[in-house]
């Protein structure tokens, strides 16, 4: 695995491995840095542990490695992507001011309708009570004097609005790195962000994530999809936590493993077994 981290830091133009243990948060806040990182976490782990999922499911950013796991890109090609994508993002951020908020709780139409009233864009609706807005400073700082009813406002920290409009530029440079890319059809249910879809075109799949850098992330839908799948345990890759924690909320009785530490694959492989 070292020999394959060293390849993957040379293939992004990054020291992955000393980001990974030595950096600081405020390294890794560059989203150029955090993007190779996150995805490179997630395809080294899933490695170790073996794995072949029937359903694949990533988070913004971990669309590329769920697309590496389902055999719609190999390893390279998704890294490849993922350095354009976090490099392009960044420079997108930088033109204008902006930023995200998680909003926790309230009543879900209430809180969508207060986002559209100032302007806003619900970047991310996770589901389980949570939905990120994305927007222009002003935009949040006047969304925080005027909150919906009932919830609760968690300023992110991240480089801008992610999965907004302020991204367009973003997707063009992604589109054009994906042009000499030929993906394969996926070996696996593979869920978009974009509505929870079960995509079985790799060619659509990588359209999809693509366009997904400017548009709003499902991940309530892709839940949804994943309980008429029938899914029983869910496996989230390095740094997991976030997804686990949604998961328990909206996804009664299916078994959960955060991969944090190399301490959490015995627990993986259990889910895997069946004896956990």
């Amino acid at each position: 695995m070292a020999d394959r981290m060293s390849a993957w830091s040379d293939l992004v133009d990054l020291d992955l491995v000393a980001y990974g243990t030595t950096a600081d948060a405020e390294a890794i806040r560059d989203t150029a840095v955090a993007q190779p990182l996150l995805v490179a976490a997630g395809l080294a782990v899933a490695e170790v542990l073996g794995a072949s999922p029937a359903v694949v499911a990533g988070h913004s950013v971990g669309e590329l490695t769920a697309a590496a796991l389902a055999g719609v890109l190999t390893p390279e090609q998704a890294l490849t992507l993922v350095r354009e994508r976090g490099q392009a993002m960044a420079k997108a951020a930088a033109v204008t001011e902006t930023g995200m908020v998680a909003v926790l709780g309230g009543v879900e139409d209430d809180v969508l309708a207060a986002i559209d009233r100032h302007g806003l864009t619900p970047a991310n609706i996770n589901g389980a009570g949570q939905i990120v807005a994305g927007g222009t400073l002003a935009q949040l700082e006047a969304f925080k004097a005027e909150p919906p009813a009932r919830a609760r406002l968690i300023p992110l920290s991240v480089a801008g609005a992610f999965h907004t409009v302020h991204m367009a530029t973003a997707v063009d440079r992604l589109r054009e790195a994906a042009a000499g890319i030929t993906p394969g059809d996926p070996s696996a249910v593979l869920l978009s962000n974009a509505d929870g879809a079960a995509v079985t075109s790799g060619a659509e799949f990588v359209e999809r994530l693509i366009n997904q850098v400017a548009n709003p992330v499902r991940w309530d839908a892709c839940m949804a999809t994943m309980a008429a799948q029938g899914v029983t345990a869910m496996i989230e890759l390095l740094p997991g936590g976030t997804l686990t924690g949604l998961a328990k909320r909206a996804l009664r009785g299916v078994a959960t493993v955060a991969l944090k530490t190399p301490d959490d694959l015995d627990a993986a492989r259990g889910v895997l077994s069946g004896s956990a």
